[in-house]
């Protein structure tokens, strides 16, 4: 079993070097007993980085993946590191910080838009996808012809003036307690999950989730969103690759 360090709180998002020890050797990868390299899930891409013997070489990480209890992390590196690990052996581990932060801009930035457009239309987000500097959004119905420019107006405000996001713990029977319907989401939570683990976006959102996010709308920075032909389903860029992180 890993540790998914990067869920414990909002700090942890911003982890990019750690130390962790190696439970198992599957081929071309690493199990450890605890990570901060988030996992392909929930519409988010893996991190990447790369993780290194302790005082010694080092081996790029190429894909994060669950698998049971267990996060695998794949490597390629210099020939011959992998039999240089062992079980009970500490790596140390470091995350390509501009690909995680852009994907906790986008993901935070994807919560943002689906609140608001369920609470101007109604409409819940069935899916999302992340990847590089774009997200996308499938909707449950397509939007009113006149409801994109209102929407593009109110998430741009909620990131000129920023709004606090926090991650809250709740036990599952607390979560299970509030109607479905006052979620901007449409994704199940599967049965096990107990706790549940919130983000919410200060006076806009509530919502589950175990991506990693940005402490502040108002880090985001400009988006820019991309015509598409079907109303079902809306579509942004980070219009800036990686604005300064927020000191604190």
């Amino acid at each position: 079993m890993t540790e998914l360090a990067y869920l414990a709180d909002m700090p942890s998002a911003y982890v990019t070097e750690f130390r962790a020890r190696i439970m198992a050797l599957p081929p071309g990868g690493v199990v450890l007993d605890r990570t901060y390299f988030y996992p392909t899930g929930g519409g988010q891409p893996s991190d990447r980085g790369t993780l290194g013997i302790v005082g010694g070489a080092a081996a790029e990480v190429v894909e994060v993946s669950k698998s049971g209890g267990s996060v695998v992390h794949r490597l390629r590196g210099p020939s011959g590191f992998l039999a240089h690990l062992a079980r009970d052996q500490e790596v140390d581990g470091r995350i390509d910080w501009p690909r995680r932060h852009q994907h906790m801009r986008l993901h935070t930035a994807q919560h943002l838009l689906s609140a608001h457009v369920f609470l101007a239309t109604g409409l819940r987000t069935r899916r999302a996808n992340l990847g590089g500097l774009r997200a996308t959004l499938d909707l449950e119905g397509p939007l009113p012809d006149d409801a994109l420019p209102r929407l593009v107006d109110e998430v741009r405000r909620s990131i000129e003036s920023p709004r606090t996001v926090r991650i809250r713990h709740l036990p599952r029977s607390e979560w299970d307690a509030n109607p479905v319907g006052e979620r901007s989401g449409l994704v199940p939570l599967p049965p096990q999950v107990d706790p549940v683990r919130v983000i919410e976006i200060e006076g806009t959102d509530i919502c589950p989730c175990g991506g990693t996010h940005v402490r502040s709308t108002g880090e985001i920075g400009l988006l820019r969103f991309d015509p598409l032909g079907a109303r079902t389903r809306l579509a942004f860029t980070l219009a800036e690759p990686d604005p300064p992180t927020p000191s604190g």
